[in-house]
């Protein structure tokens, strides 16, 4: 692969990653998490991370137990717990029993829920305009196709790994 325009340092003065533009693991973390931190700062007024956002909307669209959201979302049980704890903190959400499985929980989204995720929706759709305008229209359409595809296909299911792989956390 060759690259149109030089990737910015990443914050160590000199260092020049340019033997990472061919390396697709480095492009997509990097991406990530550029786009994750403009995200979170602009939810931020909100009171709202993307983390429950994805959660809220997730949970909009049906009557869905705690393990099923917590794997459409792509986290794990324990974080789940803590979002949920924190969603239904602020009245964005609520805990009620399965009616199918009295073991388990559904999350049912609140007016407030909704109208946070109405709130949240406008800004991230505002991020992402804004982010991917620097993109030509036509590169705009094949990279959201071409991520789509990976993410419903090739990447859809992580395997298991030895270590475990960390998601980054945002630097405070």
């Amino acid at each position: 692969m060759i690259t149109d325009a030089p990737i910015a340092p990443t914050g160590v003065a000199g260092l020049d990653p340019q033997c990472l533009t061919t390396n697709l693991g480095w492009l997509l973390s990097q991406a990530s998490f550029a786009y994750g931190c403009e995200q979170a700062k602009a939810l931020e007024p909100l009171g709202l991370g993307a983390r429950g956002c994805c959660v809220l909307t997730t949970a909009m669209t049906g009557e869905y137990t705690q393990t099923q959201l917590a794997h459409a979302v792509g986290i794990d049980k324990t974080m789940m717990m803590v979002t949920l704890d924190e969603l239904e903190q602020n009245g964005l959400a609520e805990r009620r029993r399965s009616p199918t499985d009295r073991r388990a929980h559904v999350i049912e989204v609140t007016a407030a829920g909704r109208a946070k995720v109405a709130q949240a929706q406008a800004i991230i759709d505002e991020v992402q305009e804004a982010v991917l305008s620097s993109l030509p229209a036509r590169q705009r359409e094949a990279f959201w196709a071409g991520l789509r595809h990976l993410v419903t296909e090739r990447l859809a299911e992580p395997p298991e790994c030895t270590p475990a792989v960390r998601r980054r956390e945002p630097r405070a």
